[in-house]
């Protein structure tokens, strides 16, 4: 597939003024450029975060009502309850609060709805058996925003609530005790990308306050704050980057038995923003989407080492169970889609559906699909007529404006621009798909190219361990803070091979007296197209190899093609 390099424009005059200012080399400056981080505050805190760094709290729409409400039922030894998400945020969410309460005397229970039974959020059947056991209070982590009508149901039913969210509130807010989230549209909190788990945060940074207690008490739950934080992919800026730039060094000498039992269990030497997303993250959402989501948080919650060692084998198994039921469903869709021939440029979305497949599954697969194919896809799951399922978008086709001006024949949906759930009946799958190819047709999403942006062509003798290392100060790397990727030109192919049976890609480059190792996983079906002695043009991030005690530098490549 044809992509389009996009390389950044930079002003080497004022590149020169932060290498120089700052005392870092200038191919670190050039990406702090190129990414706007350029006046002194932002700059200072985005390489050097300190626990100074965190926004006051209080600043939250409805902080004060909630710490209020909290203060009784703390002072009060009311009935509480945490309800929360099923996923990674969800559980690091419930984590952090009950365990905080717990050291404030509070000792309040949990709910997690099972993704495959009762769905995502607030359902009345879940308030109507918490109200019935006589609590007090229901404190929402991770989800409740758009929860209008189940909110009404627990008022009916004498049950207090307090909403902490980050999801997008509709027209209506439900009418609980407090809610808080910064994305209401009367928010004067300055940052409203915060995690579930970072809106937790902030609640009991503002108990603390209130309650006058040292910083270390709350600042101590950064490590899971973290985990949840770079698991939900947040845009990894302002007071997310503080959160876990912090929380990451806290990760290393974690005191959670758990998280440290499933370090271990994953086996990831180097605890970074990779380690979570790739290694925890999945082990987690596993338990959520094969419905055992209460076994995750167990883990983060438990105090002894043989019981976290066991639990983080049970979800090391559960995530094998999800990667072999993700794959056979990835089969499938795969050989579907070159039935249909829905691979071709006749048609501009995927939708696909199949009674053998998991729901608690297909969003991953749906992700993978667009990757494939650079198309909006939505996969549905069929249990007799009733059908569920998951869409991922491509940039620059807005997914849940599509779905609004197709919902014709859907029952339900919800999400974002770049990925929605949906439910539609069997019978009118059909009438969808037409529809929705028709709306992506007249959307002109065929003229959409996938674009790799990239921070700044360089030659291989622009590059040395020390400049790249420097580059670390730039992590942890995620959505909105992307691993810097860099363009080198008339490169000349002096070995190629593959790699794991034809998978992937090796290849050792040369720039005059310069030369460079470089990989290119899942890229192996390029190496028909080049030979030995070509030149070649190569988009990649720069890496540091050691083996052997050794460092060397090694190109990890996203794109090539031959020098013009």
């Amino acid at each position: 597939m044809n992509k389009k390099w996009q390389v950044q424009e930079t002003n080497e005059e004022e590149v020169n003024k932060i290498s120089s200012k700052y005392n870092i080399n200038k191919l670190l400056a050039t990406i702090l450029y190129n990414r706007n981080i350029v006046e002194d505050e932002e700059l200072k805190v985005f390489l050097n975060p300190t626990r100074h760094d965190f926004h006051n709290p209080y600043l939250m729409p409805d902080m004060e009502k909630a710490v209020n409400r909290i203060e009784k039922a703390i002072n009060q030894n009311e009935k509480v309850i945490i309800y929360g998400d099923y996923d990674v945020d969800g559980i690091t969410s419930i984590t952090v609060l009950k365990k905080y309460l717990l050291e404030r005397g509070l000792n309040a229970d949990e709910y997690i709805p099972n993704r495959l039974s009762e769905g995502y959020g607030l359902n009345k059947n879940a308030v109507e058996k918490i109200a019935s056991q006589k609590y007090d209070l229901m404190i929402t982590v991770d989800c409740g925003i758009s929860a209008i009508e189940e909110i009404e149901y627990a008022n009916s039913l004498g049950l207090q609530t307090i909403i902490t969210d980050h999801h997008e509130p509709r027209e209506l807010l439900p009418k609980a005790i407090a809610v808080v989230d910064a994305k209401r549209k009367d928010n004067k909190y300055p940052f409203n990308q915060l995690a579930g788990v970072g809106v937790v945060f902030k609640l009991i940074q503002a108990i603390n306050q209130r309650f006058e207690l040292e910083e270390k008490e709350f600042l101590k739950y950064l490590d899971i704050v973290a985990v949840g934080t770079i698991s939900d992919i947040v845009p990894l800026v302002d007071e997310n980057r503080v959160i876990t730039k912090l929380g990451l060094k806290l990760i290393e000498v974690t005191k959670n038995i758990g998280l440290k039992s499933l370090l271990d269990t994953a086996g990831y030497r180097k605890v970074d923003s990779t380690a979570i997303s790739f290694g925890l993250a999945p082990r987690i959402n596993a338990c959520g989407r094969l419905g055992f989501a209460q076994l995750a948080l167990q883990l983060f919650l438990t105090e002894d080492p043989k019981q976290a060692s066991e639990i983080s084998e049970q979800l090391n198994t559960y995530n094998k169970e999800r990667q072999e039921k993700e794959k056979a469903i990835f089969e499938q869709a795969v050989e579907k889609i070159e039935n249909e021939k829905l691979q071709g440029i006749e048609n501009n979305v995927i939708v696909l559906g199949d009674e053998r497949w998991h729901h608690g599954v297909i969003g991953i697969v749906a992700s993978k699909i667009t990757d494939m194919y650079f198309k909006p896809s939505i996969l549905i799951c069929f249990e007799e007529n009733v059908g569920k399922g998951s869409g991922r978008s491509i940039p620059g086709f807005d997914l849940y404006t599509a779905l609004t001006n197709c919902s014709t024949y859907l029952d339900r949906f919800g999400g974002h621009s770049m990925a929605i759930g949906v439910s539609v009946s069997k019978n009118n799958f059909e009438d969808f798909k037409k529809e929705f190819e028709e709306y992506a047709q007249k959307s002109n999403i065929s003229d959409i190219i996938p674009i790799i942006n990239i921070d700044e062509e360089i030659s291989l003798k622009e590059i040395n361990i020390s400049a790249v290392s420097e580059l670390r100060l730039l992590e942890p790397f995620g959505e909105a803070n992307k691993m810097p990727l860099f363009l080198f030109k008339n490169l000349k192919i002096n070995s190629i091979r593959t790699l794991s049976e034809g998978k992937h890609i090796k290849l050792y480059l040369k720039e005059d007296n310069f030369a460079i190792d470089a990989i290119g996983f899942n890229l192996g079906n390029l190496a028909d197209e080049y030979l030995i002695g070509d030149k070649i043009d190569v988009v990649g991030s720069i890496e540091i190899n050691q083996f052997n005690g050794m460092e060397s530098l090694q190109i990890n490549i996203k794109d090539i093609m031959k020098s013009i």
